[in-house]
């Protein structure tokens, strides 16, 4: 599947049908059962405050043939654990999640150690649209157009030492805030790793914001990585440090149950999840729900022209 095709600019595939949408499922939810515990979060933040708007300009070079899911999926149905292990508790408890003031320090073996905040992250470089294809290890998927710009832009600011072969990504961990952090379900903060050539990698994205405006608390404000060829939980989220090292660093998944999610966590329908194939997937909001006809999923996610060679002489069933 080829890249270079039409670009698809926000405004064609942000129609205003999707956001009379959302105001209709937060109308919806603050009358439901669920209502009280919403409404603060829904006044403050989803109806007072219009969604603010972020300046990225459509990269031809990254768009997919798939049409984007909507907003509304997009938004409502996400892994956020900190918030809950339920797909929908992200929509549902982020409101409490402060976004500003925010820095993200990058430390470790580079020559430009740094404390930046967000807005000076959001200035660094000239910001993207990119539509991506999106797949989790539990076998939906997403087509989401994210805004941002290549993670290489703020490595190389940062001057990576030659000494320095992966970089760990810590998250956000305030119990105050996040109530999922409750569970023991795996060890916090959670961090996740890259190699440092993938994290070079140009379709490797710092990410701000999604469908042409701020990341939704939901998923993941205000700064977070997408890294569309792995599994959705190589993304972290709402991120505090980066730290360039030169030992593989211990990722949250990992040391959960190394034998269900190795460190590389590529996209690859050959290898199996211990509980469950990874051959298909279903996209989330296809109008028949789970009576959607299943989709083969692709070697890296149908990132293989771009990644491939990073793996060259690897065997990806052991390292997985």
């Amino acid at each position: 599947m080829s890249f270079h095709q039409k670009i698809v600019r926000s405004s064609e595939i942000t129609p205003k049908a999707v956001f009379e949408n959302r105001r209709q499922l937060i109308q919806s939810a603050a009358a439901g059962a669920f209502g009280l515990a919403l409404a603060p979060w829904f006044s403050r933040e989803a109806l007072a405050n219009g969604p603010q708007r972020l300046a990225a300009t459509p990269n031809p070079s990254y768009v997919v043939g798939d049409e984007p899911t909507s907003y509304k999926h997009v938004t409502s149905y996400n892994n956020f654990y900190e918030f809950g292990t339920d797909k929908t508790d992200p929509f549902v408890y982020a409101g409490s999640l402060q976004t500003k003031p925010w820095t993200v320090t990058i430390e470790g073996l580079v020559k430009k150690p740094v404390t930046l905040d967000i807005d000076a992250l959001l200035k660094l470089a000239p910001m993207e649209e990119r539509i991506y294809r999106m797949r989790c290890v539990e076998g939906w998927s997403m087509v989401i157009p994210w805004d941002g710009y290549s993670l290489s832009k703020l490595l190389n600011y940062v001057q990576p030492l030659g000494s320095a072969k992966y970089v760990e990504f810590i998250s956000l961990a305030d119990r105050k805030q996040m109530p999922g952090l409750k569970s023991q379900i795996i060890e916090w903060p959670y961090r996740e790793g890259l190699r440092l050539d993938e994290a070079m990698n140009p379709l490797t994205l710092l990410t701000f914001g999604l469908y042409g405006e701020v990341l939704p608390k939901q998923n993941g404000a205000p700064v977070r990585i997408v890294v569309p060829w792995k599994y959705g939980f190589k993304s972290a989220k709402s991120i505090v440090k980066i730290r360039l090292t030169e030992e593989m660093p211990k990722t949250s998944w990992s040391q959960f149950d190394s034998r269900e999610y190795g460190f590389y966590s590529n996209v690859n329908p050959a290898v199996d999840h211990p509980r469950w194939s990874q051959a298909t997937e279903r996209r989330i909001g296809d109008p028949k729900g789970v009576f959607a006809p299943k989709i083969r999923t692709q070697m890296f996610n149908g990132y293989a022209d771009q990644v491939a060679s990073m793996y060259a002489g690897m065997d990806l069933k052991k390292y997985y």
